[in-house]
């Protein structure tokens, strides 16, 4: 049976069913994230107010107060953890896009594969004995280092991935004209595949911006402003959970919207990144 078009209706139904099982899958996937904004934005907003955003936690038992050491603290922890994950997240995909395809690259591979699988509770209590017990106390500097650490194994596949799948006549073609391999890595592979690393740096970034085990071992969390690296200091993960399991009512809200702080400063990062990377690419492609 045909339509007037040409086209069998049952290549119609099939082309109509299967276009509405992708985008019933589309909606399962988001669906989740739009329930988890929704019900945050509802239990977090009536709390979420100036003096949250500029205040120092209140006195066990008090009302008021607020999380913005904590919002700075776990800036500057994350500042660590990118300083330390990215350039050996890029660095450790490079080699094993352009130059790992022997035994090396391959316990790479395998080592990344498994740290990417190890909890990250265990990451904190190896950093708490490497680099806390060396110190004798509790930092910034130990938490950043603790989060670095479990960014590096993502990075470092995404970008090996993302390199891989830049054309190798793009290469040859660099090569052809005298450039050298290392320089045709950096200016032409890396900056064909600038999108997708980005990406792949994010997706770390967002991992470990919510990991609280791994804080509670290294960075421990203060009440009070630090903005030392080698002092103990909040983070949001680490009041979020104390104030999640305490027994006042006040400081249980407080945590709802410590949460939707945390989920949207994560998401503007993001989005703002993802955007910047954007507009450099259009401009270098312009």
């Amino acid at each position: 049976m045909h339509s007037s078009g040409g086209v069998s209706w049952n290549r119609r139904l099939a082309d109509w069913t299967a276009t509405g099982l992708m985008a019933l899958t589309a909606v399962l996937v988001i669906a989740p994230l739009f329930a988890v904004l929704f019900y945050l934005v509802y239990r977090g907003i009536g709390s979420l107010n100036w003096a949250f955003l500029t205040h120092t936690p209140a006195p066990p038992g008090a009302t008021g107060g607020g999380m913005a050491n904590a919002i700075v603290g776990s800036g500057i922890i994350l500042a660590i953890a990118s300083a330390i994950g990215i350039p050996l997240g890029i660095g450790s995909g490079v080699f094993l896009s352009e130059y790992g395809r022997n035994r090396y690259g391959n316990v790479i591979r395998f080592t990344a594969d498994l740290l990417n699988g190890v909890p990250s509770i265990v990451i904190g209590m190896t950093i708490w004995g490497l680099v806390v017990v060396t110190q004798k106390h509790f930092s910034a500097l130990a938490g950043g280092i603790a989060l670095g650490i479990m960014m590096v194994p993502t990075i470092t596949r995404s970008t090996e991935e993302m390199l891989l799948m830049v054309a190798q006549p793009v290469r040859e073609a660099a090569w052809g004209l005298g450039i050298p391999r290392w320089r045709t890595t950096v200016s032409v592979v890396l900056a064909t595949a600038k999108s997708g690393i980005i990406t792949g740096i994010m997706l770390a970034f967002a991992r470990v911006a919510g990991e609280t085990a791994p804080l509670m071992f290294t960075a421990f969390g203060n009440q009070y402003w630090n903005l030392r690296p080698d002092r103990p200091i909040a983070a949001l993960p680490l009041q979020i959970f104390y104030y999640a399991g305490s027994a006042y009512e006040d400081w249980i809200r407080q945590a709802w919207a410590g949460a939707l702080v945390l989920i949207i400063l994560i998401m503007g990062s993001v989005s703002v990144v993802r955007l910047v990377a954007r507009k450099g690419a259009i401009t270098g492609t312009a």
